[in-house]
């Protein structure tokens, strides 16, 4: 379930109402974005959420690192022997 983060408080309300601000994510699922200065600062977000992200990015890193090795398994490789040769010259 995708919410948009219409939900902005201040810092200051958010201080404040930190208590009811973390029941309302927590249980009502709710994302908040917290604003200093009518500037978006930080957001309140749901655990679910953060897992979400989570596997997400470590399903990236994981393409990522098979695509990285795949270019090293085609590369020209160098025997050590050379290239301990070549880095003593």
């Amino acid at each position: 379930m995708v919410k948009s983060m219409a939900n902005s408080i201040s810092v200051s309300e958010a201080r404040q109402d930190f208590a009811e601000v973390v029941n309302r994510v927590a249980y009502g699922h709710e994302r908040v974005t917290v604003v200093r200065r009518g500037r978006d600062l930080v957001a309140i977000v749901p655990m679910s959420d953060v897992l979400l992200l989570e596997a997400i990015e470590d399903e990236l890193d994981l393409t990522a690192a098979r695509a990285a090795l795949a270019d090293t398994d085609a590369a020209v490789r160098i025997p050590w022997s050379d290239l301990r040769a070549k880095l003593a010259r």
